[in-house]
């Protein structure tokens, strides 16, 4: 039996208990493939995040995230919660003010951001329209009709998202989904705010992944990520924008899109270590 350090952080937590939990394993080094989708399993959150040494020499960290039901090859609140706890835990960056953390898609850069972190958004593995039976898959899913969304796409950074803007927050709210009809899809819904002075942000989003333990999950850093990605390149929203999700589930989840003077695009939010303490497998 080793023992290991342990966080967990809030991710896009405005206050604490308000945003979406990660679960962060240091030095997981020895763990196995089952150890740690064993872990993940337990912990029952939508992610556990495992930091290992990095194999690229242009890394600070390696990182692995499981969900309860599988491996990712990138997830953006994990992201953030796993470079919040490193950092926190003493690591220092090569780079200065940049970490550059290593998983499944390559090497993603996480930088501060005043009181946040925010990651580089990754380019998209998957874009472009739905074929019609996606899309008319979808729509069933989400009880609504065909004319309720205003535009659709791919828009997959690695866990395989497909986005959907309607008219509204409002209608984002009221959504409740099918999910037996949703199957494996794993579908982002996007929403602007009324242009108002006490709208709580521009655009409401809502992640819905049925195929995982977590149908619903709270605040999402690679959606909202694959988001920004698809309707800034289409016109379809500003390069800075600020987005609220978790309301549905009681949540008030705060992600900040920012783009550089480069034309990037950075996904950023408050992080809060809830829980410390130690691992025993």
């Amino acid at each position: 039996m080793t023992t290991r350090s342990f966080s967990q952080v809030d991710v896009f937590a405005p206050e604490p208990m308000t945003g979406n939990p990660v679960a962060v394993v240091h030095d997981a080094s020895g763990m196995d493939d089952e150890q740690m989708a064993a872990f993940a399993r337990w912990t029952n959150l939508s992610e556990t995040t495992f930091l290992l040494p990095p194999r690229d020499p242009g890394a600070d960290y390696r990182l692995r995230i499981f969900t309860p039901a599988r491996e990712l090859p990138f997830a953006g609140h994990p992201t953030l919660g796993s470079a919040h706890a490193w950092l926190e835990r003493g690591g220092l960056p090569a780079a200065g003010d940049v970490v550059v953390q290593e998983c499944g898609i390559g090497l993603v850069e996480v930088r501060r951001d005043g009181d946040r972190l925010a990651f580089r958004a990754p380019e998209l593995l998957r874009s472009g329209p739905l074929a019609a039976d996606v899309l008319d898959q979808v729509v069933a899913s989400l009880r609504i009709t065909p004319d309720a969304v205003l535009a659709s796409s791919w828009a997959d950074n690695g866990p395989g998202w497909l986005g959907v803007l309607l008219t509204s927050a409002e209608d984002v709210l009221a959504l409740e989904p099918d999910f037996a009809v949703m199957g494996d899809l794993k579908v982002g819904v996007i929403g602007p705010y009324a242009d108002s002075g006490d709208r709580p942000a521009d655009f409401e989003v809502r992640a819905f992944v049925p195929s995982l333990a977590v149908p619903e999950d709270p605040v999402t850093g690679s959606l909202n990520a694959s988001l920004a990605r698809w309707l800034v390149d289409a016109g379809l929203a500003p390069t800075s924008y600020a987005v609220r999700q978790g309301t549905a589930l009681g949540r008030r989840g705060d992600v900040r899109i920012s783009s550089d003077e480069q034309g990037a695009l950075w996904v950023g939010g408050e992080c809060r270590t809830l829980v410390s303490g130690t691992l025993r497998v």
